[in-house]
């Protein structure tokens, strides 16, 4: 048992100058140590575990009323049978652990960068950044990784499970997707709170049955041929920006960006590299002399060739404002449906030409290994038959002549 030694005062305390170890009495074993430089600092020598330890309760800064109360805490741990360093020295590594347990909005950017070349289009990055950014980050982006679990997915998630089905969707993949990163990267462990099968498919409804499936608004292609004879009666980059990705049954996005470089004139092909499709592959459209004659048409000024009134790329808004201008129902990406509908009930060309036609990927994979070339040249046919019905001057009494068809094909 050691020595209790005279309670000193504060006043006392502060006079003591020589180098040393003095006891202060108030607790047993409590010391102040002054260095030969003056600087001081608090020991608390006590017995743990059968040997002497000189245990440390800080420096200047600690008031003797404040030393005092360290060591009988420290003291209390040792009767506990705690080793008051011992257990400083784990709670100082769990902190050092925790601080580099990157968050999850970090893990996000490292994810990200990693599989930037991955991505289909600077778009598509993009894509993923925003959704993280707007509907996962506000709730457990500031997390250490190694914490977020099936609640923080699920408030991140359920807000907008059956508004934005689609979203919700996505950003359930982009999240499982982070967090599967942080785990090989060894900063997280266990399953994967964002996993759907067997794990989230037990608690938020499948996007299936709640997704509103939105049709785009399609032109009837009995009405196509007049549309198209008052459509060509329009000037401007975007009434023929729109005239052509009708002819080529063309997404709007792969029209605006068309570059003068992707066209060759020689083979009458529309090469469209595949960082500019949506299935991520190149695609290959063939012009038809109708097509071929539009282009011809257009003088070139810069890369693009249906050229913004500044030279650069017309806006997404462009086409639709032309169907709008000629107070037509319907948008640009439903012209597709148009030709999907003309394509399916009134020809004989078979289901997967028209489907490589609109660059679409087959969903039954048996069919798809089948096919596996883009059905080229039966597919400048089926464009061939496209362009002679839109240049028909009225669709009523039309009638397609699909034996001729079938005969060409």
């Amino acid at each position: 048992m050691p020595k209790i030694a005279t309670e000193l005062s504060a006043l006392q305390v502060k006079r003591i100058a020589r180098p040393g170890l003095h006891a202060v009495g108030g607790v047993a074993g409590l010391m102040l140590q002054v260095s030969r430089t003056g600087s001081r600092s608090w020991i608390l020598r006590a017995m743990v575990g059968g040997k002497r330890r000189d245990i440390g309760l800080g420096g200047a800064g600690v008031s003797l009323a404040e030393a005092r109360q360290r060591a009988r805490e420290a003291r209390a741990e040792i009767w506990a049978g705690v080793d008051p360093v011992a257990e400083r020295a784990a709670r100082r590594r769990a902190l050092t652990a925790a601080q580099a347990v990157p968050t999850f909005d970090e893990c996000a950017r490292l994810f990200l960068a990693s599989k930037r070349s991955e991505f289909r289009s600077a778009k598509h990055a993009k894509q993923w950044t925003t959704t993280l950014a707007e509907y996962a980050s506000p709730v457990f982006g500031k997390l250490p990784v190694s914490e977020v679990d099936l609640p923080h997915v699920l408030h991140a998630l359920e807000p907008i499970w059956t508004t934005k089905t689609e979203t919700a969707s996505r950003l359930r993949g982009r999240i499982e997707a982070v967090l599967a990163w942080a785990t090989v990267a060894k900063h997280r462990r266990g399953d994967n709170p964002a996993r759907w099968k067997g794990h989230l498919d037990a608690v938020l409804p499948k996007p299936t049955k709640v997704r509103t499936v939105r049709h785009h608004r399609a032109l009837p292609h009995q009405a196509l041929p007049e549309f198209m004879a008052d459509l060509r009666q329009r000037e401007g980059a975007a009434a023929r920006a729109l005239e052509f990705a009708i002819l080529t049954a063309a997404r709007s996005g792969e029209v605006r960006g068309a570059t003068w470089d992707e066209i060759d004139l020689k083979s009458n092909t529309w090469i469209i590299p595949s960082d500019r499709m949506k299935g991520g592959k190149e695609h290959r459209v063939p012009l038809t002399p109708a097509a071929v004659a539009l282009l011809n048409a257009i003088p070139k000024r810069g890369q693009f060739v249906f050229a913004a009134p500044r030279d650069g790329q017309l806006s997404d808004m462009s086409l639709s404002a032309v169907l709008r201008r000629m107070n037509v129902d319907a948008t640009v990406h439903g012209m597709r449906s148009t030709f999907r509908d003309w394509a399916g009930e009134t020809t004989a060309f078979p289901r997967e030409t028209i489907e490589h036609a609109l660059a679409h990927r087959l969903k039954d994979r048996a069919e798809a290994a089948y096919a596996r070339g883009s059905h080229f040249e039966k597919r400048r046919k089926l464009m061939e038959a496209w362009a002679r019905y839109c240049a028909m001057p009225t669709a009523i009494g039309t009638v397609t002549e699909i034996g001729k068809l079938r005969k060409a094909q």
